[in-house]
């Protein structure tokens, strides 16, 4: 609906703009428009409606060269508006509505461009030739390991080795605070362990939030963005942003289970449930344990991880629960 409302403002807005054209060609009875309106002017009047008209069906249909239109056409319009001000000075309003929309639509498509830079370079290494998986590769490990890389259906297949995983859920910004709808995409490498996560966040009605998380030949990193153009949370690579991400990526070999059998984690069993994954890579370890159902079901992931990067940053516990399994195709 708010979509359809702001393309009706921006329609709306270009079509009052051929009023200032129609002035200064001295086409019907302009009451609205008290001060004259030379012809040169006339014509730039035009061409801002045009130029509305335009965003708005580019918008409509979805086209990314809306907003370049829209940012340019409301400036323009803004300047036409200070020579006509006490005629027309309510028009500023569309074009403060029009700026508030294709300003962060601006810059959502930069921070899409730089992830999809980041995630074409990720991609980028060439495939190593696959190689099947079979029962004895996985006799290394523990037991309940081995049972949940059986279970999971993975003998007889290839080695994973790239991973795109498309999610949708609900998240918090806080502790206590509101859940809040998101999505997100993520693109892994397995035979060099990396990712790239990128999520928009809906705060409420036209707010969102647009957030990339990586860890990059060891090295992580965190973005997050209000509107996609304001900094919430900008971190660089470092030694405990290094440590939580190479643990986040740890839990989520569940995912790729065959990520298990690489020389970058071995395994220790703690039970006949419970196995420690140690994982190191550039010169950094970490370790989880992972509880299993007795038919080798992962149950949950439990690490110590650093929830903040500052320099008081400790680290705090982490838990990962697997509540319902589903198979698909």
């Amino acid at each position: 609906m708010l979509k359809y409302f702001f393309a009706f403002v921006m329609f709306l807005h270009g079509l009052i703009h051929f009023m200032g054209f129609a002035k200064a060609l001295s086409y019907g009875n302009m009451t609205q428009l008290t001060k004259d309106i030379s012809k040169p002017a006339g014509l730039i009047w035009f061409v801002t409606a045009i130029l509305f008209i335009i965003a708005t069906v580019l918008f409509l249909l979805k086209k990314e060269s809306w907003y370049l239109i829209a940012i340019v056409t409301a400036i323009l319009s803004q300047v036409l508006i200070f020579t006509v001000w006490n005629d027309a000075k309510f028009g500023t309003l569309a074009n403060i509505i029009i700026l508030l929309v294709a300003i962060p639509a601006y810059a959502d498509n930069g921070f899409n461009r730089m992830v999809k830079k980041e995630v074409a370079e990720l991609l980028s290494h060439p495939a190593t030739a696959d190689t099947i998986i079979t029962n004895e590769m996985a006799d290394i490990l523990p037991p309940i390991v081995q049972k949940w890389l059986k279970n999971s259906g993975v003998v007889g297949k290839d080695k994973i080795q790239f991973v795109r995983l498309k999610q949708k859920g609900e998240m918090k910004t806080k502790p206590g605070g509101k859940w809040l709808p998101f999505t997100a995409m993520q693109y892994f490498t397995v035979n060099e362990p990396q990712f790239i996560w990128q999520t928009k966040l809906q705060l409420m009605p036209g707010i969102t939030m647009a957030g990339r998380d990586k860890f990059i030949k060891g090295n992580g990193g965190r973005t997050i963005k209000l509107l996609s153009l304001v900094n919430v949370v900008k971190t660089g690579a470092g030694d405990k942003i290094n440590s939580a991400t190479m643990i986040r990526y740890l839990a989520e070999t569940t995912w790729f289970p065959t990520a298990a059998l690489n020389d970058y984690i071995k395994w220790e069993a703690l039970s006949s449930t419970s196995a420690k994954a140690l994982m190191t890579y550039k010169d950094i370890t970490v370790s989880g344990i992972m509880r299993f159902a007795e038919n080798g079901d992962l149950l949950s992931f439990k690490a110590d991880r650093y929830k903040d990067t500052g320099r008081d940053a400790s680290r705090e516990k982490w838990l990962v629960e697997t509540t319902a399994y589903k198979d698909f195709n």
